[in-house]
């Protein structure tokens, strides 16, 4: 209940930093993939690019909320670091019942893809990420075969992946935010192990490193720690980072680190260092 009531109490601190903290660095590039206003993407070039490595990102808010436009501080500050980047947008719930936010963001995908591979840039060493409901989508996109094969996505050139906050697993135990959110996902007799990534996860080649707090607030450590076991199972490599941060709530850890340095946030720190190591 603590770590409940720390989430909400986070909420200000971060429409602060939004409003105040947002350096501009680079102005993104449009990318339209579909006739919906959430359906688009931003790429990020940085002025100085540091890596041959392309991140893609796809935002959190709950499936109900956020757009690339309100992330654009996640964008600027990736494009500070030196690293390619593209925010994928999906249309949001509950007007739009999964699966639909899983078939955009594999349209998404492929259209930036595309949209890259005209412009020159090399996508063979693409890192594939995402925080709270941004993990949960991705992971699906990464992790399972089926998915894959039915909306034609290559993830041949994805080289890791990074999970921020996810809820994996649709535990029973899970809190009343996410049973709430959750709800107006799936359409009421949905299966939702069809939705969900624990129970669509394949084995494949890409390594995943899932970064979790047990001061979530909204998610539970159990539930990582479940995703990383059947992982290992099926033979993929994978490791979970508990956040050490004192700013350790749901919100901060997933999205907030952005507005801070890599020598302010541990978490930032590690998501750049594995960046590195791949």
């Amino acid at each position: 209940m603590i770590d409940y009531i720390r989430e909400n109490l986070s909420y200000y601190p971060l429409y602060w930093n939004l409003l105040f903290k947002n350096k501009k660095e680079v102005t993104p590039e449009y990318i339209s993939y579909g006739e919906d206003k959430d359906q688009y993407c931003l790429y990020y070039e940085p002025a100085k690019p540091v890596s041959d490595k392309l991140v893609v990102w796809i935002h959190g808010g709950g499936w109900n909320a956020g757009t690339p436009k309100q992330f654009d501080y996640v964008g600027q500050a990736m494009a500070r670091e030196g690293y390619r980047f593209v925010s994928i947008g999906y249309r949001l719930s509950p007007k739009n019942k999964y699966p639909t936010q899983i078939i955009d963001v594999c349209s998404a995908y492929n259209a930036a893809m595309k949209y890259l591979t005209d412009k020159g840039i090399d996508i063979s060493k693409t890192i594939v990420s995402g925080p709270s409901a941004g993990a949960h989508l991705s992971s699906i996109m990464c992790f399972c075969k089926d998915i894959q094969s039915k909306y034609k996505v290559d993830v041949s050139n994805v080289i890791g992946y990074i999970g921020v906050g996810g809820p994996y697993v649709f535990r029973k135990t899970q809190s009343m935010t996410l049973k709430m959110l959750l709800a107006m996902l799936f359409e009421k007799d949905y299966d939702r192990t069809q939705g969900e990534p624990w129970s669509l996860m394949s084995g494949n080649h890409i390594p995943m490193l899932l970064i979790q707090s047990r001061h979530d607030g909204l998610i539970e450590f159990e539930c990582v720690e479940e995703f990383a076991q059947k992982a290992m199972m099926l033979g993929n490599k994978c490791e979970i980072y508990e956040v050490e941060d004192k700013k350790n709530t749901h919100s901060w850890y997933t999205a907030g680190y952005f507005f801070q340095t890599r020598e302010e946030s541990k978490t930032f720190d590690k998501f750049l260092a594995y960046l590195e190591s791949l």
